[in-house]
Formats: C-alpha cells, sequence, structure tokens
C-alpha cells in the first residue's frame, strides 16, 4: 500500500493524520452521487468491495460526551452497545451539527481520523477479521484504506461488537 495521497488535492486532515504517523494506506476516489442513500454503501459499490470492509463513523452522544462509533455499512451502530463499550448507560445520535462542529467534517464524510477535536472511539470488533478495512478519508467520495491495527492506534480506539 501507498504511503501518500494521490495528487489532485486530495489530502485531508485524515490523510495528513496517517501521513505523519508513517503507517501505510491507499487513497481511493470515487464520483459521489448526492442522490446516493447511503455514502458508505456508495462507497462499497463505486470501489467494487464487500460492503463488510467498508466501515461508516457515526458521532452519538454518549451520557452527554460525544462518542464515535465505526461499524460496518452493511448493518446499524447499536447504541446500547455502543454505551456499554464506553462504560456509558444511554447513547442516542449526536445533533449533525455538534458532530460536524467536533470533527470537523461535513456528514457523509466524517473521518475517524484526523478528527478537529479527538473524541472516545469503539471500532466494531468485525474489523479485525479483515487484512485492511476502508473508512472515510475526510471527504464524500474519498476513502482510506488501512489495517484495523492502525486504525485503532491512531484513534485510540477500543474494539467491541456494536454493530447489528
Amino acid at each position: 500500500m501507498a504511503r501518500k495521497p494521490k495528487k489532485g488535492g486530495q489530502g485531508t486532515p485524515a490523510t495528513v493524520a496517517l501521513e505523519n504517523a508513517a503507517v501505510a494506506f491507499t487513497v481511493h476516489a470515487y464520483e459521489h452521487d448526492p442522490a446516493a442513500a447511503s455514502y458508505g454503501g456508495e462507497a462499497a459499490q463505486a470501489l467494487g468491495i464487500p460492503a463488510g470492509r467498508v466501515f461508516k463513523t457515526l458521532v452519538a452522544d454518549v451520557d452527554g460526551v460525544l462518542t464515535v462509533g465505526v461499524v460496518p455499512v452493511a448493518g446499524q451502530l447499536d447504541l446500547k452497545a455502543l454505551a456499554a463499550a464506553v462504560g456509558g448507560k444511554r447513547a442516542a445520535m449526536a445533533d449533525p451539527a455538534a458532530a460536524e462542529r467536533s470533527s470537523g467534517y461535513v456528514l457523509g464524510g466524517i473521518s475517524p481520523l484526523g478528527q478537529r477535536r479527538a473524541l472516545r472511539t469503539v471500532v466494531d470488533d468485525s474489523a479485525l477479521a479483515h487484512p485492511t478495512v476502508y473508512v472515510s478519508a475526510g471527504r464524500r467520495g474519498l476513502e482510506v484504506e488501512l489495517s484495523p491495527a492502525d486504525l485503532i492506534a491512531l484513534t485510540g480506539a477500543r474494539t467491541a461488537p456494536i454493530g447489528r
């Protein structure tokens, strides 16, 4: 895998964070369709990869604390499981404006990497079954492929079964 994103102004805070960490990653660009029903599903289809290897980044409010859940696009985030994974009691999806403000990214392009404010993060443990996974590179139509171990290390994440 390459270490640098492709030329053409595709650098984002996520790819900069990956470059600074000197981990192996590959950037994959595709033509984003604004009418797509699912950003992650669109990425999997456009890139021709199984939906189980493409992970979406969701921001939830767990007991008043913004928390990131990273789950396969083929499923959903189990809010109770996310709360339990961080020792919380109650979780709900975060206000979209709060998620964008906190991360520095727009919805559909929120990356778990290079966020404006580092949030506690939980990656669904199914990621560990793959040699590499895909997550948003910080812009709609841009994914980054990296090892699950690097994703977990760079986000300071814990793993737990938070997808359903």
